[in-house]
């Protein structure tokens, strides 16, 4: 009789319990469980961690880091992938064209680097701009004021496609907890159906992480972008090949 690896067996019950997260908080609302997409957030997690998630039935992942990325993409090709952090305009070629959906477009230079380097491989990029709704410092994104603008360059460029909008709210004071997310996340679906009202193809809210994707689904999110509670605490570093540096 063949075991079952304990690893395998732990991205089972780690998978189940977020679908099920999302699930209940989709019946609080209304909402058909279906309607949200999980990204499971790999960043710092070895190529063998997420293919134990992905066997256990979840197919969208995403990475902070390019080189990350692309090393589990090859490591797991059968997965889709997202590019959920800063990107550089100076790392985005290796990323355009390569049916990635990057969640951080946040400024026109960007735009421009991804159109560019998509229409050199004859390719149309998916992008989100990255919303930096409460004006934390300490987070990326388009400033509130100035995202229409941004929606408006970026999707009349050749080679983008502009499907929604992406947020990180500000850390939650410690006596308030999850629910300090809910006006910021409220505040992005509401500039999204202004958006969409113009641009009908801006869909998609990517917001909502292990600690507050109930908030997030039940405001409205399309996709929630979930590390911890698939796959445990972060490693000290970022995960590399054998042989690699850092």
């Amino acid at each position: 009789m063949t075991s079952i690896p304990t690893e395998a067996i732990t991205a089972a019950s780690r998978v189940g319990a977020v679908q099920d997260r999302i699930r209940t908080a989709c019946d609080r609302v209304g909402r058909v469980a279906s309607s949200v997409v999980l990204v499971a957030v790999s960043k710092t997690h070895s190529p063998e961690v997420v293919r134990a998630v992905f066997d256990a039935g979840v197919t969208e992942f995403g990475e902070n880091r390019v080189r990350e990325l692309l090393a589990k993409r090859e490591a797991v090709p059968q997965a889709h992938w997202h590019h959920v952090g800063r990107l550089q305009s100076k790392k985005a070629r290796p990323v355009a064209g390569r049916q990635i959906l990057v969640h951080s477009l946040d400024r026109r230079s960007l735009a421009d680097s991804l159109s560019r380097h998509a229409h050199d491989v004859r390719a149309v990029q998916r992008v989100l701009v990255q919303v930096n709704v409460g004006d934390d410092p300490a987070k990326g994104g388009c400033p509130l004021d100035e995202v229409l603008d941004l929606l408006a360059y970026a999707r009349n460029l050749p080679n983008l496609a502009v499907e929604g909008l992406m947020t990180m709210p500000p850390m939650p004071p410690d006596d308030v907890g999850v629910e300090a997310s809910r006006p910021i996340f409220a505040a992005l679906r509401s500039l999204r159906d202004q958006a969409r009202a113009q641009w009908p193809e801006v869909t998609h809210l990517s917001m909502g992480m292990s600690a507050d994707l109930e908030v997030a689904v039940e405001e409205g999110a399309t996709l929630v972008r979930v590390g911890t509670a698939l796959f445990g605490p972060r490693k000290p570093a970022p995960w590399q090949p054998i042989g690699g540096s850092r």
